[in-house]
């Protein structure tokens, strides 16, 4: 089945836009930005130049995806989040003069397979959201994220470990953690958690 696209919305004859995938009122898909299958992207939300999206992803409304970002399977941004690209962003050079495209270059966010950006929060490039790791709503994020964690507040720090349902994993002693729906189970080490793998 083709992508649908609201009448508003403003794709360009360069983007590519996967099968099942929804693009509603108001939103804009710039030049060469790549959508995977089966995805979602909200009223109003900005996909820059070569933004690469893979298959699954929900993109609410009003969020600013800035080139050259990219998304990973299954990822979820929340409404008006912000993924930014100039770390050292002026709208001037040193003389004065307006700056052009040349005179930055861009960076950008990258965000691993399922992980969760909450809404009004802001990723500042350059950065790495870690696999199945979730952003609070409003944080700012100005470190890389690892793996399965959660991380609220201004800057954004960790504040505990979650499981691929969104679920905050339990501790079960000597840097152990499972998940309570899933009973997947993890090991804490140096600050990164590492999926035990089940026994067959």
């Amino acid at each position: 089945m083709p992508y649908r696209v609201q009448e508003t919305a403003q794709v360009h004859e360069s983007a590519e836009v996967g099968d099942d995938s929804s693009v509603w009122e108001l939103a804009q898909i710039r030049e060469h930005a790549r959508l995977g299958r089966n995805c979602v992207v909200g009223r109003g939300a900005y996909i820059g130049t070569g933004v690469r999206i893979g298959d699954n992803v929900k993109i609410q409304n009003y969020a600013l995806v800035y080139e050259p970002a990219t998304l990973a399977d299954g990822v979820f941004v929340g409404p008006a989040a912000v993924f930014t690209n100039d770390h050292n962003p002026r709208a001037v050079a040193a003389d004065g003069t307006v700056k052009r495209a040349h005179d930055w270059e861009a960076v950008g966010v990258d965000v691993a397979e399922g992980a969760s950006i909450g809404a009004r929060a802001v990723c500042v490039a350059p950065v790495r959201i870690g696999r199945w790791a979730m952003v609070a709503a409003g944080a700012v994020v100005t470190k890389d994220v690892p793996d399965y964690a959660l991380v609220m507040g201004v800057p954004a720090k960790r504040a505990g470990w979650i499981g691929r349902t969104g679920r905050r994993l339990e501790a079960d002693g000597d840097g152990g953690w499972t998940c309570p729906d899933t009973g997947d189970r993890f090991q804490e080490k140096d600050g990164t958690l590492i999926e035990i793998e089940k026994e067959s």
